[in-house]
């Protein structure tokens, strides 16, 4: 009996066996609403070695569906990059400091509302929101505070910044200075991805085409002065966290890193010049084969679109390296002690598909800002997975999975009909301008929740398996009285500063933004000059304008 038979027979059975016993469901489908099959069986078609070389390879090498790195995990597991900040600077550096005692191989640090946004904690748009989502940083006084201790030549640190991400990234090199670390030694990333910001997550500042400029003034800075920083990490996270798709969160987030490539080139920069300090940010979602071929399909999209567009030579141009953190969006503020498994899960879908490095969410973070012990459980699921579980013995052990493949390949059929999609509309910025991005997501989001509430997506501990007269476990609350302090911090460093020079360079940066001057060194002569955020950012307000959203 050849293949075929042997599978016409084995159908026959499965239909007989339904008749007895049904399936689950009439239909199963993934998240992007993707039919899974019942089951999947070699293609004929693309089994060949020729096939097998086009669309997967070997790790290491184009078009990268296995891996970007030969090895992977075999040479050094992912860094592990906890995501920490809240309250003070003081008290985040204390966090900081816990979680590399316990491990953790690299910084993530979460900035408070008004920081996001380019306020200083006594400004009046601050008040009631002072380090409740995140470290407040005003100056390069709390800055040096944040990092106390903590040597930036041995440390790799991530800020999830993006309007003001010069600025903190300014204070960042600043502190390295007064470290006696060389800027080429420190090593680590910002978010700076503000396209996303306009997508999914709000907090923006200036329109468009400055920020745009900002940007890849970053770019060009660095890749002289600062090789080793990753000056933009693209972020299909926050989109993903708004409600989409796994199949939007790879397109509009690879539509974004089109218009930034875009921009770079018309700013005069060659692709290989900065192409190799791109990343990317991802979500690791609850569909656990489907998350996997998502990080898979996004890679081989990446290695074309760089190769094959913007003609890169380099392969470090071409290879897709991205952070991972677990769905914020997923976690439950009841039973929340569930929250760890969905975690673990999660967070084994984001190794087996090769992330460069991971944050995992902590149990009580649908609740409030993750307290010490809930962090410390958080880290330990990487090192279980990592060391116990030896899931990284082997480089992509999901490749050729006829299940995974397929997913893959879908993926990356309808990603790439959205992008041509978002081509037609002028690109990213215009899709963007025009809310069609946004009316996705929008769209995606609402029919989740509709299969939520109707039960037929189950959420363990909220529509199905509940509990009544639950405990609420202890929780970490930030002082109310951290604006206050904050304000008067402020106060005495602006009475205590030298005045002239920081005239001048409030003064130089307004012209620079006036004109067309890379606007990174400026930037870092008013942090020298003890400028706090919200002076600087007003400085390029009154220059560059505030970005409204357009009502659709």
């Amino acid at each position: 009996m050849n293949f075929q038979e042997s599978k016409n027979a084995w159908e026959k059975k499965v239909e007989t066996e339904i008749g007895k016993r049904p399936e689950r469901r009439k239909e199963f489908h993934t998240s992007s609403d993707i039919p899974v099959e019942r089951l999947y069986t070699p293609n004929s078609e693309e089994s060949t070695p020729d096939a097998y070389l086009e669309k997967l390879g070997f790790p290491g090498e184009f078009p990268y569906t296995r891996g970007i790195q030969p090895t992977m995990y075999r040479g050094k597991f992912w860094t592990m990059r906890q995501y920490a900040g809240f309250g003070s600077a003081e008290e985040t550096n204390l966090r900081f400091r816990y979680l590399l005692e316990q491990g953790q191989t690299g910084l993530s640090t979460a900035f408070d509302l008004p920081t996001q946004i380019g306020y200083d904690a006594d400004d009046p748009f601050a008040r009631g929101e002072v380090g409740k989502v995140g470290v407040s940083i005003s100056s390069l006084l709390d800055m040096q505070t944040l990092f106390a201790e903590i040597p930036l030549d041995a440390v790799s640190t991530s800020m999830t910044i993006n309007a003001p991400a010069s600025v903190l990234l300014a204070m960042y090199l600043v502190v390295a200075e007064q470290q006696g670390v060389a800027w080429n030694k420190v090593s680590g990333t910002i978010q700076n991805d503000i396209l996303k910001e306009y997508v999914a997550r709000g907090t923006y500042i200036f329109p468009p085409k400055p920020s745009m400029r900002l940007i890849t003034d970053i770019f060009s800075f660095c890749s002289k002065e600062v090789p080793n920083w990753n000056t933009i990490s693209i972020s299909g996270y926050h989109i993903r966290e708004a409600g989409s798709t796994a199949v939007q969160e790879i397109a509009f987030t690879l539509a974004n890193a089109i218009a930034y490539v875009e921009a770079a080139l018309a700013a005069g920069l060659q692709i290989d010049e900065f192409a190799p300090r791109l990343s990317f940010f991802f979500n690791a979602h609850n569909n656990f084969f489907e998350e996997i071929a998502k990080f898979r399909a996004a890679r081989r999209m990446w290695a074309h679109i760089m190769r094959d567009r913007f003609s890169a030579k380099n392969s470090k141009s071409m290879q897709l390296r991205f952070h991972t953190q677990t769905g914020g969006s997923t976690l439950t503020a009841q039973q929340p002690d569930n929250n760890i498994v969905r975690v673990t899960v999660q967070a084994l879908a984001a190794v087996l598909g090769g992330t460069q490095s991971l944050h995992t969410n902590s149990r009580d973070e649908a609740l409030a800002l993750p307290t010490e012990e809930s962090a410390r459980i958080a880290l330990r699921t990487q090192q279980i997975l990592a060391y116990e579980s030896h899931v990284g013995d082997t480089v992509d052990p999901l490749g050729g999975s006829y299940y995974i493949e397929e997913l893959t390949d879908e993926l990356e059929r309808r990603a790439t009909q959205y992008l041509d999609y978002i081509e037609q509309m002028g690109g990213a910025v215009s899709a963007i301008e025009q809310g069609y991005m946004q009316k996705e997501i929008h769209h995606a989001a609402y029919l989740t929740q509709r299969e939520i509430e109707q039960g037929e997506q189950v959420v363990v501990g909220v529509n199905r398996f509940t509990v009544e007269n639950e405990s609420t476990p202890e929780l970490l609350r930030v002082d109310s009285k951290l604006g206050a302090i904050q304000a008067e911090r402020l106060a005495k460093l602006r009475q205590e500063r030298a005045q002239e020079p920081w005239a001048k360079a409030l003064a130089d940066l307004r012209s620079g933004a006036e004109g067309d001057a890379n606007l990174m060194p400026l930037i870092l002569q008013a942090v020298r000059s003890y400028a706090t955020i919200g002076e600087i950012c007003n400085t390029l307000r009154d220059v560059f304008g505030e970005y409204r959203p357009p009502i659709y």
